[in-house]
């Protein structure tokens, strides 16, 4: 294979590479006896940098965007909607079957595909797939508000042990959105309008923010198979989440796509409900669920970007 080739091959299957490279790295270090010990001592340090990697990719992508296009536009209110309603049937599951056990931590799990906010890497993709970066960003800032309110409502509906108020966990999730997404946002708006030249020199480097979510996405891929291998259940369930889990995935992103249709923003749409933030799911469902659950957004970051990667290959072979 030429070099020409690998290259390309790189770019069109960068985040399948990235997800296999993370969990070969950590199987790679948990059972070679001779590198446990590197493993026990550069867990920390990749622990540390992945909030960074994060900042970085939101701060380059919002570098990028016009702060005077972000508003509310119809397809937001549609997607808003499909993800109550998935909730509500869930919620509805759950509560009426009163499930316990096994079935409600598959209900769980696949729970927090759905009320998890869009992901803030979405914005990436979209951009790479020739979507309005504009919108994405306002969506974005809206399903996590949605997330911020639906969680502490659902929350104690099902898991009764859980130690959770409204006003509480509104309040916490509610921070983790202003850290995670208004702060970048806030120092992109400063370096555009007054570091102009740093402004320049930041957007000219082509597929900047793509590259850096692919590595933070190979370091959450190696906690994810770290999380699945020590996860304390049977294989039938863990089989039994990532199948569903699939199956949801699938369904949120054609929904999306379909809704978008009607609305001219097919691709937005169906990144927008399809695309999770699974690492603050994981966060949610380990502090206020069953940990077990946290298995079932773990899973879907494998699904969303097989997804993710064949439309950003079929977007290369048609542009």
């Amino acid at each position: 294979m030429r070099r020409k080739d690998i290259v390309r091959f790189l770019k069109d299957w960068t985040l399948p590479v990235a997800m296999g490279t993370g969990a070969v790295a950590y199987l790679l270090f948990a059972f070679t006896p001779q590198l446990d010990a590197a493993g026990t001592a550069m867990a920390p340090f990749f622990a540390a940098i992945l909030p960074l990697f994060m900042f970085l990719v939101l701060f380059v992508t919002f570098c990028k965007v016009d702060f005077h296009q972000l508003r509310p536009v119809a397809w937001h209110f549609w997607v808003g909607v499909f993800q109550l309603l998935f909730i509500g049937v869930l919620m509805a599951l759950m509560v009426g079957f009163r499930l316990t056990g096994n079935s409600l931590v598959l209900m769980e799990a696949i729970l927090m595909c759905i009320i998890s906010p869009c992901a803030t890497a979405a914005a990436v993709v979209t951009q790479k797939l020739g979507g309005s970066l504009e919108q994405m960003t306002t969506y974005t800032f809206l399903s996590n508000f949605m997330t911020a309110l639906m969680a502490p409502v659902c929350f104690p509906m099902i898991e009764k042990a859980a130690d959770i108020t409204f006003l509480t966990a509104f309040s916490k999730i509610l921070y983790e959105v202003v850290v995670v997404l208004l702060v970048p946002m806030l120092l992109a708006y400063i370096v555009k309008h007054y570091l102009k030249r740093l402004h320049r020199r930041i957007i000219s480097v082509r597929d900047l923010s793509y590259y850096l979510w692919a590595c933070s996405l190979m370091i959450v891929t190696g906690t994810t198979v770290r999380n699945i291998v020590h996860a304390d259940t049977t294989v039938t369930l863990l089989l039994a989440i990532a199948l569903l889990g699939l199956m949801v995935c699938i369904v949120q992103f054609a929904v999306g796509r379909f809704t978008g249709h009607f609305f001219g923003h097919t691709q937005e749409s169906g990144q927008a409900l399809g695309q999770k933030n699974t690492a603050f799911a994981i966060w949610l469902s380990s502090t206020y669920l069953n940990p077990l659950s946290s298995v079932g957004p773990g899973c879907y970051i494998l699904w969303q970007n097989i997804i993710n990667s064949i439309e950003i290959w079929q977007y290369r072979r048609k542009h």
